[in-house]
């Protein structure tokens, strides 16, 4: 029977070094520490943030027709109200992880903040060419928002990730549902779309005013992406480690990952489907024959209802080995309330409405979750989010522009919404790869 291995002095000296060399850096216990100090000031911070990632996007959707008939815009062209800002989204994913490894998640997520105030007051100045400027600088806002929070998610709360993204998942989603349903009251009480939408700058100036003592604080600990601890040495693999499971493509670059594109293009086709019904659904309910505000108030209650997808969907992700079943089930939600648009879009709109806004809450917080899920440290969290992000952005802002083409060259909703239906099919597929219980590991 072979004797059991006993480590002689040059390996006690290795296992010693190796747990000096993984101890925390100065920096980041002093970031520790500033945490641990002000938990509720890092909450209320990222709650804030989140309510600002689609408030200023979903209180367009009501008052579109006002914005169009204002400015005599056409279907087509209305639509790049909704559609310029997502384009910006794509295009300003990828600066989000470079500007913080730069300045700091916290200045970066301050600076995003204030750029999205001067987006929204720039959107109600009267040239209709500030309308689309401002929708890019919201664009850009929203955009940093989205790629960073996934890695100060990852970064700050390592072993509660899941329950962290359905918290800040959910605040976004609020934030939409408030705007939506706001919307018209708004403008009716303010005198006009302008003021309507110039309200949510207050919103975006208190996020930025809880933001300023953090960037300060964030000055004593380390720039996003920045390693938690120095480098072992390779030469001292003392202690027996278990295997994580991996890619073929870990240790290659992210764009030779297969995964890593599932996990984009899984972004892309929910974010699609996502802004087609904030551009387009209150529009496919009155053109059936519903009122404004009756159709301001079942897509806001579509909205509120993303809330429960989007609590409960990455809760159950974060507790589950492989995601595919629940991909495959807020895919089957929504194309069940997009058919059914199809059969009775206004006998059935408020249970159409409630299974789009379950699937829809759902597969954002999904998507979100699988960013955490699928990486193993924040900075290739980061990285994901901003690769998802940039290419899902720039495939989502397809959809509201090619669905308002469709519908101005049909007449009717017939050929837009059985289009959606196969992008549902399309995500599902998706989530079968995405879903894989797999890590890409940088």
């Amino acid at each position: 029977m072979p004797r059991p291995h006993t480590p002689g002095p040059e390996a006690e000296s290795l296992l010693v070094d190796a747990e000096t060399d993984l101890r925390p850096t100065p920096e980041v216990t002093a970031a520790r520490r500033t945490l641990r100090a002000h938990p509720a000031l890092l909450l209320i911070g990222i709650v804030l943030a989140s309510l600002n990632m689609r408030a200023a996007l979903a209180g367009v959707s009501p008052l579109l027709g006002e914005i169009s008939g204002h400015f005599g815009l056409s279907a087509t062209t209305g639509s790049l109200v909704t559609t310029i800002p997502l384009v910006f989204m794509g295009l300003a994913s990828p600066f989000a992880p470079r500007l913080a490894r730069r300045w700091g998640t916290e200045a970066v997520l301050l600076s995003a903040l204030v750029l999205l105030l001067g987006g929204i007051l720039l959107r109600v100045a009267p040239p209709v060419m500030a309308l689309f400027a401002g929708g890019a600088l919201v664009g850009s806002g929203i955009a940093f928002l989205n790629v960073l929070m996934p890695g100060l998610v990852k970064r700050d709360f390592p072993h509660r990730a899941a329950g962290m993204t359905a918290l800040y998942t959910t605040s976004m989603i609020g934030g939409a549902t408030v705007s939506a349903a706001s919307a018209v009251p708004l403008e009716n009480a303010l005198g006009g779309w302008q003021g309507s939408l110039a309200s949510w700058s207050l919103l975006a100036a208190v996020a930025a005013l809880v933001w300023i003592p953090q960037t300060v604080l964030a000055r004593r600990g380390t720039h996003h992406g920045e390693p938690a601890a120095t480098p072992v040495t390779p030469m001292t693999p003392v202690t027996p480690v278990t295997p994580v499971r991996t890619t073929p493509e870990a240790g290659s670059r992210l764009g030779r990952s297969a995964l890593a594109w599932q996990v984009t293009f899984f972004m892309g086709l929910q974010s699609s489907i996502a802004y087609v019904c904030i551009a387009w659904l209150p529009t496919i309910f009155t053109d059936h024959g519903m009122s404004k505000s009756a159709a301001g108030l079942v897509f806001a209650f579509s909205t509120m209802l993303q809330m429960v997808g989007s609590f409960v969907v990455p809760t159950l992700a974060g507790r589950m080995r492989s995601q595919r079943t629940l991909a495959v089930a807020v895919a089957a939600l929504m194309g069940a309330g997009i058919a059914g648009l199809l059969v009775a879009p206004v006998a059935g709109a408020w249970v159409w409405a409630a299974l789009i806004g379950v699937g829809q809450g759902g597969s954002v917080g999904l998507a979100l979750t699988m960013m955490v899920l699928r990486t193993g440290d924040a900075h290739t969290s980061a990285r994901l989010s901003g690769m998802a992000q940039t290419w899902g952005y720039l495939l989502a802002a397809v959809g509201p522009l090619a669905l308002g083409v469709v519908h101005q060259t049909t007449g009717g909703w017939a050929l837009p919404l059985t289009l959606m239906l196969a992008v549902c099919g399309a995500l599902a597929v998706l989530g079968l790869g995405a879903g894989r219980d797999r890590r890409i590991r940088a």
